[in-house]
């Protein structure tokens, strides 16, 4: 077999795209987002100024704007709604209070439980919730029994991904695979279609994570490990009618029973007083300390004075007065939008209508000079102490910027909560048995979301990624120009050329471990979508079950278990977890393996070749 000849010169510089977005999609310093407007822009810019013509027909530009309203990326739109309306109710709260309970007796077994509950639930639900479920959870229980929350977090997290590529709706990638082929004329793939080869392999990549990757990782000190007790920096400010006023600093420690320990007093805007025992207290005093949160609260109530933060005192119209007033702690993860930002430019106040009380960052000092903590530049790790009432603090749990520690006290739960389960088994049911495709019966259940109160429409619109949407509309709208402008054969031929006299398993798993390889260093979604027109292609030319190798490429593509940039709750596992690249390289590449070879296995098997 001769070398294939080079395509025509549209074929070649969208190849050439290609490669850039690949390159593009890995950069962590540029917004995923952005880098998929800029291949879309170049690819309608580019097939507008010079057009691509064939006998038959010309590529309209504009078609590659269709991503926007292709089924996949509705269904990917209500389903993030729909998860949504899991979280927002509360609906996941029992399994939280239930893990809790059984951690500390039983926890070889608990581990497991874990991990399949967690790989089962993101069959049918994104698996960034079921994450940000469970982190805090296992944080707390192995601090409680004296673990590492290392040896754990890191399983759960990939035991989400295993559980992800078991159903249609599992990930974006598995249906912008699903999708693709059937836009390409292959017999649309059911539900549960790949459920026997997922849950095969799956179940041996969960018994490794249970009982060998724990052991594998080593017991790191994690961000979040040194919660028992925490120290936070805060602002005691005395306040018009304090007792205090006209006391000496001496008399306020002696209240406290000597525990409180006062680093400095802020007297105005910029002067900075040595705590003397005999200095005398006067209104607007403010008495930096560090202490504990519980002790911060205590010294409130015995001193007469309140919290100061953000440059505002708590009054009567701020929600730290409101009656149903909690106390939480929240850290900074990877990837935040809030990190290298301080809390005065971020407007922290405003945006979440909580007030933070103090700041916690691994026993270093956070005062400098005449800095206040408003003016303190926030680190991933940083733990914030937040007051608020138990709705914005709820509401907090919900955003990617943040993860809520202790969540297990204070889950979200509303009376709606059996509404939207049943909802979200509404839409799984009439996709699975045919009554309704997975774009309708899921806009369908978000619908009835939001009519039955489930959701709000600010609730429902929060939930939308826009890195999600325009990483699927710009991996569509590539996957269509190689696949019109001859690309797609191309990169075939080749693939063929470099196995040529393989055997036809052989082929699949290449491609498979193809995918693999790429979906750990740029997005999934355009691994899957480049992939999958190649898989068709192939498959056509040696004549095979083209399913076979549509989910080779599925699975290939979920595969993204060996570095923290493969998947968004890798990067969110790797901050709370404390861990390394290497650490995902440690765990995560055994796992590709494995789940690599039990799938090039199983498939030729099940497709008979």
């Amino acid at each position: 077999m001769v070398f294939p000849e080079i395509p025509n010169l549209h074929a070649l510089l969208v190849l050439v795209l290609t490669v850039i977005a690949l390159a593009l999609f890995s950069r962590d310093r540029l917004p995923l987002e952005t880098s998929s407007l800029i291949i879309l822009v170049a690819l309608t810019l580019g097939l507008t100024l010079f057009p691509y013509q064939t006998e038959q027909k010309t590529l309209n530009p504009v078609d590659l704007f269709s991503g926007f309203g292709h089924q996949a990326l509705i269904a990917v739109c209500a389903l993030m709604v729909a998860g949504q309306g899991l979280v927002r109710t509360g609906a996941l709260e029992p399994v939280g209070r239930m893990l809790s309970r059984r951690w500390g007796r039983w926890p070889q077994l608990s581990l497991l439980a874990t991990l399949l509950l967690a790989a089962l639930l993101s069959a049918f639900v994104n698996n960034t919730p079921i994450v940000v479920l469970l982190l805090p959870i296992l944080v707390s229980v192995a601090m409680r029994t004296g673990h590492s929350p290392a040896r754990v977090l890191m399983p759960m997290g990939l035991a989400t991904l295993l559980g992800g590529m078991g159903t249609t709706i599992g990930t974006s990638t598995n249906l912008l695979v699903v999708s693709v082929a059937a836009d390409m004329g292959l017999r649309e793939i059911g539900m549960f279609d790949f459920l026997l080869p997922a849950g095969i392999a799956g179940s041996l990549g969960i018994a490794y994570l249970w009982l060998i990757a724990p052991r594998l990782l080593p017991p790191r000190e994690t961000p979040m490990s040194d919660v028992s007790p925490r120290i936070f920096s805060a602002e005691l400010s005395i306040g018009e009618e304090s007792p205090l006023i006209g006391e000496t600093l001496a008399v306020a420690i002696t209240r406290t029973d000597g525990r409180l320990k006062v680093e400095r007093i802020r007297r105005g805007t910029d002067t900075f007083l040595v705590p003397i025992p005999d200095i005398m207290l006067k209104a607007g005093d403010r008495l930096l300390v560090n202490d504990t949160p519980a002790r911060l609260k205590e010294f409130e109530q015995i001193l007469g004075v309140a919290l100061y933060s953000g440059g505002k005192l708590v009054d009567e119209e701020h929600p730290l007065q409101a009656k149903d007033q909690q106390i939480a702690e929240v850290v900074v993860v990877r990837g935040s939008s809030v990190s290298g930002v301080s809390l005065r430019r971020v407007r922290f106040i405003q945006r979440y209508n909580l007030v933070v009380l103090a700041l916690h960052r691994q026993g270093r000092a956070v005062w400098s000079g005449g800095s206040e903590l408003a003016d303190i530049l926030l680190q991933v790790s940083d733990v914030l102490l937040v007051q608020g009432s138990k709705s914005q603090i709820a509401a907090l749990k919900k955003d990617s910027n943040m993860l809520v520690l202790d969540a297990t006290s204070d889950l979200p739960y509303t009376a709606k909560a059996p509404l939207a389960l049943a909802i979200m088994a509404l839409i799984v049911l009439l996709a699975a048995f045919g009554i309704l495709p997975i774009a309708v019966s899921a806009v369908f259940g978000a619908l009835l979301l939001i009519v039955t109160g489930c959701l709000t429409w600010r609730d429902a619109t929060s939930a939308l990624s826009a890195q999600v949407i325009l990483i699927v509309v710009a991996s569509l709208a590539l996957g269509a120009a190689l696949l019109e402008t001859g690309g797609t054969t191309y990169i075939t031929q080749i693939f063929i050329y470099l196995t040529q006299g393989a055997s036809p398993a052989v082929v699949l798993s290449g491609l498979m471990l193809l995918m693999a390889v790429l979906t750990n260093i740029v997005s999934n979604n355009a691994a899957a979508v480049i992939g999958t027109p190649v898989a068709v292609s192939i498959a056509q030319q040696l004549g095979l079950p083209p399913e076979a190798f549509v989910l080779g490429v599925l699975f290939g593509a979920n595969m993204s278990y060996a570095t923290p940039m493969g998947y968004q709750t890798n990067l969110l596992v790797m901050n709370a977890g404390g861990y390394t690249f290497s650490d995902f390289v440690r765990i995560g590449v055994p796992l590709c393996l494995l789940m690599w070879l039990s799938l090039s296995l199983l498939l030729p098997v099940l497709y008979g070749f």
